[in-house]
């Protein structure tokens, strides 16, 4: 079994501010003949694709940004039990199913400035996945196709984070932000929904399934890593790097004892450019190498037959800002690995106060 963290998309971020009491900003909360402010509000203006990348939030300034998302997943599987007679012929039987999936998300993420450099914040998830099935029962030959459905809905894995910026940007130098990720397993895991066992016509067991679809992953998990952003014109350049490290835990003699979810490699990297003050324009790239999940059984159920995994996708977005305080981002992924969602758009409305 895989888990498979896709990279959360943001296209609006705050911009941090110095120390100086005597400090002006002007109607849009940028100070006021200042240089490498000026540079770190174009940084975080484009650099804005997801939620490493862009400066931290100002000090003392609390932000509100609800979300909404939608992936769509679609995949085909085969299964083949027979042998060649020659390169051209097959004889047996041949089993083909098509997967159908929608995933839903509604998020409300809550940030703090405690500092030019240090931002603290919480993003509580709630999840709806519909999940179509379609296939001809395995191994029989029958050309009637059967559909099966299954859904879930509620509250995900909420997600805590810290970010600190690590540098100032000058003398050429890209600003360097450091992050670390903590995901308690706050929604329902595979081991937490009920399963049942898949027969065949003749009643013997094939395989395992949930009735329904889980909202989180039932692990702990944790992500240092590191982001940078470099301003030059007319672009900024942006990229990340970071390690995610899930807890083993004992999930029953049934389901293989302790099970051991795969550590993940994750980076992306980008540019962006902005068409005037408030319009700005990002397109970049994500990735995920996902190890294997270990059994202490060595019985895992769910068939993952592979050391690893790739999922990458393609991101572009869109970024207008609406007044001082509000922006409004649009952004659309695109899958380029089997693994990853075909499609994935997000809207999002920070507001700060």
């Amino acid at each position: 079994m895989y888990y498979r963290l896709k990279p959360l998309i943001l296209a609006a971020v705050l911009l941090p501010t110095t120390t100086n009491a005597q400090e002006h900003y002007d109607d849009y909360g940028k100070p006021d003949n200042d240089t490498s402010s000026e540079q770190a509000d174009k940084a975080s203006d484009i650099a804005s694709i997801t939620s490493d990348r862009g400066i931290v939030t100002r000090p003392g300034r609390f932000t509100i940004e609800p979300s909404f998302s939608h992936a769509h997943s679609n995949s085909t599987a085969v299964a083949i039990e027979g042998y060649t007679v020659i390169p051209a012929l097959l004889v047996g039987l041949i089993n083909i199913s098509e997967i159908q999936r929608d995933v839903f998300v509604t998020a409300l993420s809550l940030k703090y400035g405690f500092s030019s450099k240090l931002e603290a914040a919480i993003r509580i998830p709630y999840l709806n996945i519909n999940e179509d099935l379609r296939e001809r029962q395995a191994f029989q030959g029958t050309p009637v196709d059967t559909q099966r459905e299954s859904s879930g809905s509620g509250v995900g894995d909420v997600e805590l984070s810290a970010r600190y910026q690590l540098n100032d940007g000058v003398d050429g130098m890209p600003y360097v932000i450091g992050v670390f990720r903590v995901k308690p397993p706050t929604g329902d895991g595979p081991y937490d929904v009920d399963q049942r066992i898949v027969e065949d016509n003749q009643g013997n067991p094939i395989g395992v399934e949930l009735r329904d679809r889980p909202t989180g992953s039932g692990f702990w998990s944790f992500e240092p890593g590191v982001s940078f952003i470099y301003p030059t014109d007319p672009a900024v350049l942006f990229g990340n790097l970071s390690y995610v490290y899930t807890l083993k835990e004992e999930q029953g003699f049934e389901n293989g004892g302790t099970v051991n979810p795969g550590d993940v490699v994750r980076f992306g990297f980008g540019m962006g450019f902005a068409f005037n003050d408030r319009t700005s324009f990002s397109l970049g790239y994500d990735h995920s190498v996902i190890r294997k999940t270990n059994f202490e059984r060595d019985n895992d159920l769910f068939g993952a037959n592979f050391d690893r995994i790739q999922v990458g996708s393609l991101s572009f977005g869109l970024s207008q800002r609406l007044g001082p305080s509000t922006s409004l981002s649009l952004t659309v992924s695109v899958g380029v690995t089997e693994n990853a969602p075909s499609s994935e758009i997000t809207m999002k409305l920070p507001i700060s106060l």
